[in-house]
């Protein structure tokens, strides 16, 4: 008994820190899986007196997975609210941030919250379902990954030219719209992209150390200046002029039932795809699930993109223990701390039903956390003295990175944001700074 509620207090601790990850765009869930990473010896030490109750040094680490994984799922759901009241989006919430504001603009802010809680929260029953059928079409009987491998190469290749030929820009002293429009647009996403690859390509051979000798990932300053400090400081340039806003409930016809449907089931589909090929993002899926859907409106676009984000937070974790290979850092950080056992029979192995138990919980709590903030928000937003929060995480972002890359650390952070810069003035999307992972990976498959 004391082991349930063990995982359903970390659980509750993650999705607590994920409401901080999601409101605060350039803490990343990837910042705090690393943290733990590093401070799980000191975890383990502080809860050493849990050995009296029966709990093993092997289950906390299984708790601290926990922990990250609920992070994760708690941040895909709360990241909306600054993206649809603030303007400041992460990197997977980029693509919503013109359908949030259009109806932030109407009064109806606290219904883009509404219906993004919606579609993350669908996409985690759509992906509680597809479990076993991915299991088999991904590893035995029927091997999909496999076949995947050999020709992940021209994936890869159709995925980018996917991404930069649906681009259509948005500087409208180009041109106000049509084709010219979409042609910069194109030519600008093509040159974001292959300045972020040859960044890439250089900041992966460079060496960092941390002066207190914390674990040293080069990613950590690469990412986090392409998609997390752009993001805070064009949200601390700016002050939003919002009207006040309608928090009553909204009911819909069933029409729109049916098309919120599809888009979290086209969603959820795409956030599966992302969480098996490497180098892609969530907007990235979401594009592919909208290019696939067609045109819709600005509501089915957010569920859409929620669906995305958070079938993405879910898969990656089944689809570990499917291929035994990590998709994102919080994967990557639970890959180090437990036991990865491959799931090859119909039961799973028993590191993954603990794993999703806490998959279910953190998204049930994430679900009605997420509308309660978002009404706090909607309520209270022009009070909340969000610039001087933004500042403070800039300063803590920039002494993490130095803690645990050093100064060559800090030079990869600053040329990281200038780059990361770039589509906010270029009027693209930042998704194309994905190349400093695509690239890389195109050329190794090459």
């Amino acid at each position: 008994m004391i082991d349930l509620i063990l995982i359903l207090l970390f659980c509750l601790l993650g999705v607590i820190t994920g409401i901080a990850t999601g409101l605060l765009p350039g803490l990343h869930v990837n910042n705090i899986a690393l943290i733990l990473l590093s401070l799980s010896t000191t975890i383990l030490i502080s809860l050493q007196g849990l050995a009296s109750y029966g709990i093993t040094e092997e289950f906390i680490l299984v708790l601290i997975a926990i922990y990250i994984l609920s992070v994760a799922i708690s941040h895909s759901f709360h990241d909306v609210i600054p993206t649809t009241f603030l303007g400041a989006p992460d990197e997977d919430t980029a693509l919503s941030v013109l359908p949030a504001h259009s109806l932030l603009l109407e009064g109806k802010g606290y219904e883009a919250v509404t219906i993004s809680a919606i579609g993350s929260y669908g996409a985690i029953f759509i992906c509680f379902l597809l479990l076993f059928p991915i299991r088999f079409i991904i590893g035995k009987p029927i091997g999909f990954y496999e076949t995947l491998q050999d020709i992940m190469l021209f994936v890869l290749i159709a995925i980018s030219i996917l991404m930069i030929a649906t681009e259509k820009g948005k500087i409208k002293e180009v041109h106000p719209n049509g084709i010219i429009q979409s042609m910069f647009g194109m030519g600008f996403a093509f040159l974001l992209f292959i300045i972020s690859g040859i960044f890439g390509l250089l900041a992966l051979e460079m060496y960092v150390s941390s002066p207190i000798g914390l674990d040293s990932p080069v990613l950590f300053p690469a990412l986090t200046g392409l998609f997390g400090l752009p993001t805070l400081l064009t949200s601390l340039m700016t002050k939003p002029v919002i009207p006040k806003q309608n928090i009553m409930k909204t009911s819909y016809p069933s029409e729109q039932k049916t098309s919120s449907t599809l888009s979290i089931i086209s969603g959820s589909s795409a956030g599966i795809l992302v969480s098996i090929i490497p180098g892609i993002t969530s907007a990235t899926g979401t594009i592919i699930a909208m290019t696939l859907r067609g045109e819709s409106d600005s509501r089915q676009t957010i569920i859409t993109l929620s669906a995305v984000n958070t079938a993405c937070a879910f898969f990656v974790t089944i689809i570990l223990f499917i291929i035994l290979k990590s998709r994102s850092g919080a994967t990557l950080a639970i890959m180090q701390l437990i036991a990865v056992q491959e799931w090859t029979e119909l039961v799973m192995p028993t590191n993954l039903i603990y794993l999703l138990i806490a998959l279910l919980f953190a998204g049930m709590l994430s679900f009605f956390s997420t509308l309660y903030v978002g009404k706090l928000f909607a309520s209270y937003f022009v009070k909340i003295p969000y610039q001087p929060l933004v500042a403070g995480t800039i300063t803590l972002i920039v002494v993490l990175v130095f803690l645990f890359t050093g100064p060559m650390g800090l030079f990869i952070l600053f040329v990281a944001t200038c780059i990361g810069l770039i589509p906010v003035h270029w009027g693209v999307r930042r998704s194309h700074c994905m190349g400093v992972l695509l690239i890389p990976i195109i050329l190794y498959f090459l």
